[in-house]
């Protein structure tokens, strides 16, 4: 890239699993006005102040039709540049880098909320699938996502033990992020002893449900200089998408993050992930899947995550530590968690995770996914040089 991109400010409400007593602007603005302040922006087209806003939320989680009209009023975009990016929040900030290296925008504000304690997850879930095939039979994420797990351990021989690993890690460490919804000290057997929700899945497996919001602002290089004295440089991005129907692919792979990473790593001259990122923010609704997308991010071999969870390589303190903000098991709303994870990782590359930091990280790597079995993919490569 002949210019660079920056992220020059990042902030996160409290995760909360209602959060009734705000409407969704409002919710969403505890966190842009925090990045406001940092940077002592208004919103202004004349080159002088945040001259677009891209907005991610999802019309079935808010309601309504056109779900970023909630939280025009909030974001500057009313009578502005506005886009709207919906599900995975992470492509909300490919959205944002791509409008300026477009050159049309110079310093864009991105932001993304969810309320899912207003609606029923597996009726919203269900609408994804296909309506006349699928729907009926009563599919939502969690059960697609056993039948997902299933396949997976058989395949690999990745054990429940090794699961549960995950979500004892991540929970614990939780407790060190002050936005975190459910920081827990558990055990292994209180995983495994945790309600079934779909075998193999248990409660413990899961993510909560959650309200919040994340906002940031990237900048292009000229000015994200003159923003911050720590800009968090986008070196390399990239998404794809699977096949719709779960039978169409072998859910025991994930050929679209495979994808994304491999054209992710090679935009950001990465080409031994395992040696070169320093600390990983993946999106594990799912205690599984962040040993499944740890596999196609290129992080270790196929059927090796179970190892490296045993070997305490993901922990805080180990080789490459992954989700030491505690992930989406420790609560997050689906639209926001790809967003969230980005900005953990730009915490983490400007030195303030607070307890949760891992020494010394200049390149780390964020990704977000939606839709059943991980349909869609990004992935975010992240330096601080």
């Amino acid at each position: 890239m002949a210019e660079r991109v920056a992220i020059v400010a990042v902030a996160q409400t409290k995760y909360h699993p209602n959060r009734n007593d705000v409407n969704e602007g409002e919710m969403a603005y505890e966190a842009i006005e925090k990045v406001l302040q940092e940077t002592e922006l208004t919103f202004a087209d004349d080159g002088t102040g945040i001259d677009s806003s891209v907005t991610c939320s999802q019309d079935f989680w808010d309601g309504r039709t056109m779900s970023n009209l909630n939280i025009i009023s909030y974001d500057g975009s009313h009578l502005g540049c506005e886009d709207k990016v919906a599900a995975d929040s992470t492509n909300a900030i490919y959205c944002a880098f791509g409008q300026i290296l477009s050159g049309f925008h110079d310093i864009v504000l991105v932001v993304s909320h969810c309320k899912e304690s207003q609606s029923d997850r597996s009726i919203i879930e269900s609408c994804a699938f296909d309506p006349i095939f699928m729907r009926p039979l009563g599919f939502d994420f969690l059960t697609a996502a056993a039948l997902q797990a299933r396949r997976y351990m058989h395949k690999y021989g990745v054990t429940a033990e090794q699961c549960a690993k995950v979500a004892v890690k991540n929970r614990g460490n939780a407790k060190n992020n002050p936005v975190a919804q459910e920081p827990m000290d558990i055990t292994v057997k209180d995983v495994l002893r945790s309600k079934v929700l779909v075998d193999p899945i248990r409660l413990l497996d899961t993510k909560p449900t959650s309200d919040g919001a994340c906002a940031m602002i990237l900048a292009r290089e000229e000015k994200a200089r003159k923003l911050t004295a720590k800009p968090v440089w986008i070196t390399g991005i990239s998404n794809c998408y699977e096949t719709h129907y779960l039978g169409d692919r072998d859910l025991a792979e994930c050929d679209a993050l495979v994808s994304a990473a491999r054209r992710a790593y090679k935009m950001a001259g990465i080409a031994n992930p395992i040696k070169e990122i320093d600390v990983a923010e993946i999106c594990d609704e799912y205690s599984y899947q962040e040993l499944l997308w740890m596999e196609g991010l290129g992080l270790c071999g196929r059927g090796e995550a179970g190892k490296l969870i045993d070997a305490g390589v993901t922990r805080i303190g180990g080789r490459l530590p992954v989700n030491p903000s505690g992930g989406m098991l420790s609560g997050n709303p689906t639209v926001v968690a790809g967003i969230a994870r980005v900005a953990e990782a730009v915490l983490q590359l400007r030195g303030e995770a607070g307890k949760r930091q891992v020494p010394g990280a200049s390149v780390a790597l964020a990704h977000g996914v939606t839709g059943m079995c991980g349909q869609h993919h990004c992935v975010m490569v992240l330096s601080n040089k």
